[in-house]
């Protein structure tokens, strides 16, 4: 099985096909089981995504919304994954409330780490010894390709059990809660957008390179996962 890569033109096309697949896999899921549980990252590219869909003639009922990862700064920050999300997608749907579901990153990490592991769980609600089966999760990849907030090296990339983790990033001096590599595996379906030269040399490593994922983390399911990337990022594909 190798990864089904969609190569469009720019970053706007890459955010709008990422977010017609998307749409497609909420409507399956809530048709097969009544609800949609997604996950969703952070970004500059992430944010033409929301932008797309807050644009669009859709019906979000039983639709809930998680993150797949948050820097621990409070919602207002200029920081804040969240913030983003809610100025480009919530805010402008007028979301309810009950289908949000965010880190509580203005709280002590490994608490706000706990606190949201705990909300996955009851929302999800997982058999017993069972993680929890997100419907649709949506990735990102940096530079150094990285994905949620599992950096090169993380020792959590070891970690198939648990739900999320309180995360310190040595790079650029800061906490963050992620989800953890487990439940990025269980997931019914990934969507992983990555655009920008920036990311050329990563996708290569990461879709033609050696299989390491402690060097590679956005290697992380990567035959399974939907790709969505622009002519700058497959430059060396």
């Amino acid at each position: 099985m190798s990864p089904k890569v969609s190569l469009l033109e720019n970053p706007s096309a890459a955010a709008a096909a990422c977010g017609e697949r998307l749409f497609a896999l909420v409507v399956d899921a809530r048709r097969a089981r009544g609800t949609a549980f997604i996950a969703v990252s952070g970004g500059s590219t992430p944010r033409l995504m929301f932008e797309w869909l807050a644009r669009q003639s859709f019906d979000w009922k039983g639709v809930h919304i998680f993150q797949v990862d948050a820097r621990c700064v409070p919602p207002g920050h200029e920081r804040s994954n969240f913030r983003m999300l809610r100025e480009a997608l919530l805010d402008t749907l007028q979301f309810p409330a009950e289908q949000i579901h965010r880190v509580e990153g203005e709280a002590e990490p490994v608490l706000a780490a706990n606190r949201y592991a705990a909300e996955i769980r009851q929302v999800l609600e997982p058999g017993l010894g069972e993680l929890p089966i997100f419907d649709v999760i949506h990735r990102g990849m940096g530079s150094d390709a990285h994905t949620a907030s599992l950096f090169p090296g993380e020792p959590l990339l070891a970690d198939r059990t648990g739900v999320a983790a309180a995360v310190w990033v040595e790079k650029l001096r800061e906490h963050r809660v992620t989800l953890l590599p487990g439940v990025l595996l269980a997931a019914r379906h990934s969507l992983c957008l990555a655009c920008g030269a920036d990311k050329t040399d990563a996708l290569w490593e990461v879709l033609r390179g050696e299989r390491d994922e402690i060097r590679f983390p956005a290697q992380l399911g990567v035959d399974r996962t939907e790709w969505f990337v622009d002519r700058d990022a497959a430059a060396r594909l």
